[in-house]
């Protein structure tokens, strides 16, 4: 795994929010899907790890947005905690895996990576938490890598191209969305290596000519 992605270890990761903004709008839900790779070289995906946050102090709550996830910040049997808790919860096996993997640091892998990256640096930093084992601006986007590998960059349609079953009803929470990204993302790196993409062949030695 060490050597697949230069000393990085791929975790995804989902995160369902009350809107946009990762300063202003609350975090409600972070999940962490681990990924290991076989003997033959080929990337699966490992446990999953769920967190469901309290907003923080003065957090804004947009309703579009709770619609939309269907997420009641309030309901009691969420048993959500303070973002600095939920985040440490989630933090602790991604650096045991890094560990464990040899790696140097873990890299995020989201679908549109960018939106999931921000709201979770936006939290540590609110909960001035330290060691935060993500790369601080690296990412894998799999909308990226699907529009390339599949031409869809929708979630739901990247994976039904890709023959990952997905319902659209258990869609929008964090568990679930953010596995079948790390399904998507393990088949495109593998559909890679089977195309001879990684690894690279062995350097040729040249004959000896004396």
């Amino acid at each position: 795994m060490s050597r697949r992605f230069r000393g990085f270890l791929p975790v995804v990761v989902d995160v369902e929010t009350a809107g946009f903004n990762p300063e202003r709008d609350a975090l409600l839900e972070v999940a962490a899907v681990l990924l290991t790779m076989d003997a033959d070289g080929y990337l699966r995906r490992a446990e999953t790890h769920l967190q469901q946050i309290d907003p923080f102090e003065g957090a804004n709550l947009e309703q579009s947005a709770l619609d939309f996830t269907g997420i009641d910040p309030w309901n009691p049997e969420r048993e959500a905690v303070p973002e600095r808790e939920g985040l440490s919860e989630i933090f602790s096996p991604i650096r045991k895996a890094v560990k464990a993997h040899d790696c140097k640091r873990a890299v995020l892998v989201g679908h549109n990576a960018t939106f999931d990256h921000n709201f979770v640096f936006a939290a540590a930093m609110r909960s001035d938490i330290k060691r935060n084992p993500f790369h601080p601006f690296s990412t894998f986007d799999t909308a990226t890598l699907a529009g390339l590998a599949y031409g869809h960059t929708v979630l739901a349609q990247a994976c039904k191209l890709a023959g990952i079953p997905f319902n659209n009803k258990e869609a929008h929470s964090a568990a679930y969305d953010a596995e079948k990204t790390a399904d998507l993302f393990c088949g495109i790196v593998n559909r890679w290596k089977d195309l001879g993409g990684f690894p690279p062949p062995l350097p040729l030695i040249p004959e000896d000519t004396e």
